[in-house]
């Protein structure tokens, strides 16, 4: 199978695989976000986290608030059940701010280690840009954790285009780049292309991570084919505006796109929305999908083994363009 270059994320030295697995869906059940997903047996966690990296997949992105730590501490074990080391992959993690203040950064970095049981961090990101602390406090505090030798690199998650930017110019003075910016992205949520998120990180070079880049799992055609699926999922996914009639009316040409390209490449729709997003845009966009299951993981590497062509990635952006708004 081929697998692309592995490439840089944004100014760091990090060099990712274009996709990574997000590790969202290893809360087992744990915290306030953890009824989202299935609750996965330590095996299934290990089977998936092997499957990925046998097909090429070499960071991985979890958060304190994934099961209070859960995520972490499952990510870690499955690792080390596999033989691996820090010299082997990367793992990405993240700081909630809401209700907190920076001073918590500081104090909730040990247990962020401890969870990962001496696996590096390699990125550690602000999770959301809703904090009781600025900005330029905040990155006062992952600067101290670089300095440190704590964390490697900084990065930020849903941060606006004015707030990325002001990241960037406070770690810059303090002679540290902003790393990346995590955000929803997909082929059915373009909205960082015409809200300056994007354009800013290109300008910066700032790396995207697009969580989410299959919309939920709108992108797999599956819901479209077969709407009686919606009623049946866990959580709230199925009150989402996207999963309503209307919104499948509204998705349903990016998805037929999707299906054509998917016959021509003998793939599946999943894989060509995978292989727009880390294609597009050249080397800015990486992508994180879960993986509730094996097949899932085998999927998401499978998006590596290809690449779009320039009139298909093209086609993709037309159709899909009243997803920018």
């Amino acid at each position: 199978m081929h697998v692309p270059p592995l490439r840089r994320l944004g100014p760091s030295d990090l060099m990712v695989s274009p996709i990574g697995l997000g590790c969202w869906q290893f809360s087992q059940g744990q915290g306030l976000g953890g009824g989202y997903w299935s609750v996965l047996t330590d095996e299934e966690i290990r089977d998936i986290v092997r499957v990925s990296l046998e097909g090429g997949i070499n960071w991985f992105d979890t958060a304190e608030s994934y099961g209070g730590g859960r995520s972490e501490q499952m990510l870690s074990r499955a690792l080390k059940d596999l033989g691996k080391t820090s010299e082997d992959i990367l793992i990405a993690t993240k700081w909630m701010p809401f209700l907190r203040t920076a001073k918590s950064i500081l104090t909730t970095i040990d247990p962020r280690r401890e969870n990962l049981d001496g696996f590096r961090i390699d990125l550690y990101q602000i999770h959301q840009p809703y904090s009781l602390s600025s900005v330029k406090t905040q990155m006062k505090a992952m600067a101290r954790l670089v300095e440190e030798r704590k964390i490697r690199f900084i990065g930020v998650s849903n941060f606006s285009a004015n707030k990325m930017r002001m990241a960037h110019k406070i770690l810059a003075d303090l002679g540290l780049r902003l790393v990346s910016n995590q955000v929803r992205y997909s082929l059915l949520d373009r909205r960082i292309e015409t809200n300056g998120i994007l354009d800013s990180a290109k300008e910066l070079g700032i790396a995207i991570i697009a969580y989410s880049p299959l919309a939920q799992g709108l992108l797999t055609g599956k819901f479209h084919e077969d709407p009686s699926l919606i009623r049946r999922m866990p959580g709230y996914r199925k009150y989402l505006r996207g999963f309503k009639q209307k919104g499948l009316d509204k998705s349903r040409p990016v998805v037929q796109a999707l299906k054509e390209l998917a016959e021509k490449y003998k793939v599946i729709p999943a894989q060509i929305a995978l292989n727009w997003l880390i294609h597009f845009h050249g080397e800015t966009v990486v992508a994180i999908p879960g993986a509730t299951k094996v097949r899932q993981a085998q999927e998401n590497t499978g998006a590596l083994a290809f690449k779009l062509n320039k009139e298909e990635l093209a086609d993709l952006d037309r159709i899909s363009a009243p997803f920018k708004y």
